[in-house]
């Protein structure tokens, strides 16, 4: 896989393919969350280990991240939602068939709302997914000014009233999980500050069968250190039963 990734603003979206090119016969695809990039650690470590595993896999940017084109002031969950289309998109244009998407944290939430309106997606995994978007919103950066503060003092990260929005009018992607009709793995750590554990257990209660939820003890947010492996584990175990 080598082609150049464009999504629907025609915005180049940076990625990075690991495995056999010559086995098409599946991918998978790994998406960040807000902030994030490509290049998170935890992205990194799974991809590698997928490879190993006979799971050829995909880490890409969403648009306005990391190395991809756009203004981060755009990003927003709808707005990846199309990225995550276009890429999936590519890797069918590429000759690849079944397709598996595995997203963090708002990547997560992305995964949610793309499967449940794309059965290209024939296995999910969520990892410390978000599923109350407004409510991390409000908590998370509630006390900054939209189009003025920025995403935790982060000034390569402004706040924008165009993510603040689409994030209200999202709400919660509690509601799609019945739409998903394909085996689902969730994955979250207890000691998880960002996301709370609550909102895996939340939605895994309401989804359809195949499912599986693994809490992972002492273990945070971004799967550092100690928590890398255990999630590594949990994955490709579950793609290869």
């Amino acid at each position: 896989m080598n082609s150049p990734i464009t999504n629907a603003s025609g915005e180049k979206l940076d990625y990075r393919f690991h495995g056999d090119a010559s086995d098409r016969s599946r991918i998978v695809l790994i998406g960040h969350g807000v902030t994030g990039n490509l290049d998170r650690p935890w992205a990194e470590g799974l991809a590698n280990a997928l490879a190993a595993a006979g799971y050829p896999a995909l880490r890409f940017s969403f648009a306005g991240n990391g190395d991809s084109e756009g203004d981060f002031r755009d990003c927003t969950i709808s707005k990846e939602v199309g990225d995550l289309g276009s890429v999936i998109d590519a890797v069918k244009a590429a000759g690849y068939g079944e397709v598996i998407y595995a997203g963090h944290s708002m990547g997560g939430a992305v995964g949610v709302l793309r499967t449940a309106a794309d059965d290209r997606i024939s296995r999910l995994i969520s990892l410390a997914g978000m599923v109350h978007t407004a409510k991390f919103c409000d908590t998370e950066f509630g006390m900054e000014k939209p189009d003025e503060g920025f995403m935790w003092e982060d000034e390569d990260c402004p706040l924008s009233s165009t993510y603040v929005n689409d994030m209200h009018a999202i709400g919660s992607v509690l509601d799609k999980a019945a739409a998903i009709r394909v085996p689902w793995l969730l994955i979250h750590g207890d000691q998880d500050d960002v996301v709370p554990i609550g909102e895996s257990r939340e939605i895994f209660a309401v989804a359809n069968e195949p499912k599986q939820l693994v809490e992972l003890t002492g273990v945070n947010h971004v799967f550092a250190n100690e928590g890398l492996q255990p999630m590594i584990d949990a994955v490709t175990g579950w793609l290869t039963r």
